[in-house]
């Protein structure tokens, strides 16, 4: 019976820390110098995350790599592509995290107000309380 408390306080442990820790969040793009820095910038602020970005592109401004997807708790994606990018490049390093896709297309400059809005409307349901 022991055994059994002692198992049950060591994941009410577990889960308390997990809840109090801060949400890792990636945001990638392409070229990491207009949508995913815009992302990375208004949401850094946000209590209850830690983001961060980068590009697809090998000569993007921060280029994706492995310890970068092991960095993050949730990767946003501005298109489907960069999904499929990911999902091929990088595979092993995914190691099941989520991608979620935001559908946001390449047509906004670094820090556009209707991007800005985009981003907080599409990023909702998705933010800590």
């Amino acid at each position: 019976m022991g055994d059994r408390r002692e198992s049950a306080a060591l994941f009410d442990d577990w889960l308390w820390t997990m809840m109090q820790r801060e949400r890792h969040y990636l945001f990638i793009c392409s070229q990491n110098r207009l949508r995913s820095p815009t992302a990375e910038q208004i949401f850094t602020d946000h209590p209850g995350i830690e983001t961060r970005s980068a590009g697809t592109n090998h000569d993007a401004e921060t280029p994706l790599d492995d310890e970068m997807l092991r960095w993050a708790d949730t990767i946003f994606v501005m298109e489907k592509t960069h999904r499929n990018k990911i999902q091929k490049r990088f595979r092993s390093a995914l190691n099941g995290t989520r991608i979620v896709c935001l559908d946001i297309p390449d047509d906004y400059e670094f820090m556009d107000p209707q991007l800005i809005a985009l981003l907080q409307a599409r990023m909702a349901r998705f933010l800590p309380l």
